[in-house]
C-alpha cells in the first residue's frame, strides 16, 4: 500500500511539473495553485521518503550515491527557493498573507530554479527509473514483454530524448538556467499539445540520460568489485 502512494504521488508531482512549466496555457491563477500543489505534495514525498535522510552518514559512497545525493539535495534547494519567490509573488494563492519581500530578487529566483527544478526532477526521475519499472512490473503481476516490444520501446524513448534535446537547445534552457536572459519567452499562440510535447520530450531526455548515466556507473563499479574480489593466480591449481 505504501508503495502504491509513492507512485500515486510521484505521478502526480510529475504531471504538475509538465503543468507548471506551461504557463502560457494554465495562466498565474492556475500556475500558483499548481505550485502550491507541487510544494504539497513535495513535502509528502519527503516524509514517506525519511528513511533516506537518516541514512545520509551511514555505508559508503560510491559514484552512483554520490551523483544521487547531488540530485536530491539539488531538488530540495530549488524547491525551497520555489516556494518562497512563489509566496513572495502570489497575486492569488498567498496573497491573503500579506508576505512581502524582494520582488525583484524573488522573480530572479523563480526564473532560475524554475528550469534547474525541472531539469534535475527529470534527472531524478531517470536515476530511479530502474526501480520506478521494476515497480510497474510488479504491479502487471511480473509478466516479461516480448524482446521486440522491448526493442521498440527503447527506440521510442531514444526518440524522445533526441527531440527533447533538440528543443532544450532551441528554446535556449541554459541561458534562464544560468541567468543570461532574465525573462522567458512565452509563445502564447502555441497549442497546448505542442507545448506538452515539447516539455515531455525535454524531461524524457534528461530521464534517458540519467538512466543509462546510472547503468553505465553502475557496470563501471561492478567490474571494479569483480576485479578486487579475484585472489591472484600463482601458476597451480
Amino acid at each position: 500500500m505504501r508503495t502504491k502512494i509513492k507512485i500515486g504521488i510521484d505521478l502526480l508531482m510529475t504531471v504538475l511539473l509538465l503543468l507548471l512549466m506551461a504557463y502560457q496555457i494554465t495562466g498565474q491563477e492556475l500556475h500558483e495553485w499548481f505550485g502550491a500543489g507541487m510544494l504539497v505534495l513535495f513535502l509528502v514525498h519527503n516524509i514517506l521518503n525519511i528513511r533516506w535522510y537518516g541514512n545520509l552518514f551511514k555505508g559508503k559512497y560510491r559514484l552512483l550515491r554520490i551523483v544521487q545525493t547531488i540530485v536530491n539535495f539539488g531538488v530540495l534547494i530549488t524547491m525551497l527557493c520555489l516556494g518562497f519567490s512563489g509566496i513572495v509573488m502570489s497575486r492569488h494563492v498567498f496573497a491573503m498573507l500579506s508576505i512581502h519581500g524582494p520582488m525583484a530578487t524573488a522573480r530572479t529566483m523563480h526564473l532560475a530554479a524554475s528550469y534547474w527544478g525541472f531539469v534535475l526532477m527529470s534527472v531524478h526521475l531517470g536515476l530511479h527509473w530502474g526501480m520506478i519499472l521494476g515497480r510497474c512490473r510488479k504491479l502487471t503481476g511480473g509478466r516479461e514483454q516480448p524482446p521486440v516490444v522491448i526493442w521498440i520501446l527503447r527506440g521510442m524513448a531514444v526518440l524522445i530524448a533526441v527531440y527533447g534535446l533538440y528543443f532544450f537547445g532551441r528554446k535556449n534552457i541554459i541561458s534562464y538556467m544560468f541567468l543570461r536572459a532574465q525573462f522567458v519567452f512565452f509563445d502564447f499562440e502555441q497549442s497546448a499539445a505542442a507545448v506538452f510535447a515539447e516539455h515531455i520530450a525535454m524531461m524524457g531526455f534528461w530521464i534517458v540520460a540519467a538512466y543509462y548515466m546510472s547503468k553505465g556507473i553502475g557496470r563501471i563499479s561492478a567490474s571494479k568489485n569483480s576485479g578486487k574480489g579475484k585472489e591472484p593466480h600463482d601458476g597451480k591449481n
